[in-house]
């Protein structure tokens, strides 16, 4: 609804492949999953250009970013050079091969998912690139019974069912433009603006007890992600109109992968969601 781009924390098994695929398939988009390891090049993922022997010519194939909805599988396994690359064509929404410009298709989204930072070879995603997500979400277990209830579905068959298409692509570049026209009064596009504007005066506006873990705080990017999402909530709730409560049901979405913490931070073991509590305590709800 938007045309952000979510990355996605979450351990290996809790069916992120499927849930993409089946999105996909729900509005008749093309689907590429790309498993990122250490040896993965730029190449592999934007496409190269192959000689034909037959017609003595390079001949161009492009690589899997070029579907409607892409899975970055365990992001953070894979070289700077590699995430580079990748996080260009999100930024660009374009990618260059052999000095040809190939645009992406329309709607393209990509969900980036990552494992936890304390499981052994990963590399952190600089900070630059993860600024270049919409939202970033943690999925965790699944409880008891939901785990029971996928053992069983699996056991049924569930899963080999084919999800048929109930909307079309036109139907969700259409979704879109309607999203873009939600209003938004300008108080609350400002009350968005703060809350991205005292993570970088975190000393002044924060509660001491945890304004020093704050390294860095939130780029513009933030603001921006704020009200794109928050339309796209209100649309889905049945508003016409964006309210304060859409960006703070967004604030942890939007700012987790935005707040920098500093060593004491992981030292206190402080997690960076009581510094986002701290940010919509010290910003006045119009």
């Amino acid at each position: 609804m938007t045309g952000g781009h979510v990355l996605l924390e979450s351990v290996p098994g809790l069916a992120k492949t499927t849930a993409a695929a089946t999105l996909a398939r729900a509005v008749g988009g093309s689907f590429k999953r790309i498993q990122c390891t250490p040896d993965l090049l730029p190449s592999d993922i934007v496409g190269t250009q192959v000689y034909d022997a037959s017609s003595s010519s390079f001949e161009t194939r492009l690589g899997p970013v070029h579907a409607n909805f892409v899975l970055l599988d365990e992001i953070n396994r894979s070289s700077a050079k590699t995430q580079s690359a990748m996080l260009e064509a999100m930024q660009e929404r374009q990618t260059s091969v052999g000095g040809q410009i190939y645009p992406l298709p329309d709607p393209f989204l990509v969900l980036a998912t990552q494992n936890p930072i304390e499981q052994e070879g990963t590399y952190v995603l600089p900070e630059a690139q993860l600024d270049r997500f919409m939202l970033k979400d943690v999925l965790d277990y699944p409880t008891l019974d939901d785990e029971a209830e996928v053992v069983r579905r699996i056991d049924a068959g569930v899963y080999l069912t084919q999800q048929a298409a109930v909307v079309s692509l036109d139907d969700v570049r259409r979704l879109q433009r309607i999203t873009r026209d939600v209003y938004i009064d300008p108080t609350v596009v400002r009350y968005a603006v703060g809350l991205a504007f005292v993570t970088r005066h975190a000393r002044q506006y924060l509660d001491p007890a945890v304004s020093g873990y704050v390294a860095f705080g939130a780029s513009p990017r933030a603001s921006i992600a704020f009200t794109q999402a928050a339309r796209a909530r209100a649309l889905l709730v049945g508003r016409d109109h964006v309210v304060p409560d859409d960006m703070k049901a967004l604030a942890h979405r939007v700012l987790r992968h935005r707040i920098i913490l500093g060593f004491e931070a992981i030292a206190d073991n402080l997690p960076v969601e009581r510094v986002v509590d701290a940010v919509l305590a010290a910003v006045r709800t119009p």
